[in-house]
Formats: structure tokens, sequence, C-alpha cells
């Protein structure tokens, strides 16, 4: 009876583990520190120049870019017409040409739309 019992124990033990390694909590982008700080045309030049070794160094992971606002929408901008940021939701009074900084997850490269696209970002200033 024992030995059924811490089977069963070790058993829901092991599904346990199994769910947390498979289903991780959710990243929280603007409480983590930015892995890269980058101006925007400099950060679009390294995907034209060479997109695989830019997205192994770059997708995925906490970016800080910095520029100017060419578009606006009411979730999303677009840095330097080439960095597509999208937000969760903006609170601040943003304009077009306005200088911004934004940290964000880099979710890759659009070929078609020629843009890098951000995710989960917020304003730094």
């Amino acid at each position: 009876m024992k030995k059924k019992i811490f089977l069963f124990a070790f058993t829901l033990f092991l599904f346990f583990l199994a769910y947390n390694y498979l289903f991780p909590d959710h990243r929280t982008i603007n409480l983590e520190n930015a892995k890269f700080n980058v101006e925007a045309s400099l950060f679009f030049t390294e995907f034209v120049e060479d997109s695989k070794i830019a997205e192994s160094k770059y997708l995925d992971q906490t970016i800080t870019v910095y520029g100017v606002i060419t578009s606006l929408n009411l979730e999303d901008i677009t840095i330097n017409n080439k960095i597509f940021c999208n937000f969760e939701s903006m609170l601040s009074k943003l304009k077009v040409n306005d200088t911004i900084v934004v940290k964000g997850r880099c979710i890759g490269y659009d070929d078609l739309l020629e843009e890098i696209k951000l995710d989960q970002c917020s304003i730094v200033r």
C-alpha cells in the first residue's frame, strides 16, 4: 500500500515538473533588462546585410531601439520607416517626428514589408 501511494505521489510530481517545463510563465518584457541597445537604422542594416546572423543574434531577445517615429496608430508605431513596434497599451501622447526610445522583444524580420517587428513594447523615454 505504501508503495502505491509513493508511486502515485512520484508520478504526480513528475507530471508537475513536465507541465512547468512545457508551459513556463509568460515573460514580462518591460521588467527585463535589455540585452541590446541599438539605433534603428543600424539595427535595420544588420538585418538587410545578413538576416540569418541578425536573427540568431536578436530573435526573441529584449532590445532597446531608438529613433524617430514615422508612423503612429492606436497600438503600434513605426520607427525610421523600418522598425514596427506593437504595444499592449499606449498611454503616452506621441506624435510623428518625435524621437523615442522603445523596449520590446524582437520577433523577426518581415521580408515582404521590409520591417523588423517588435512586440510587447514599452516606451523608455
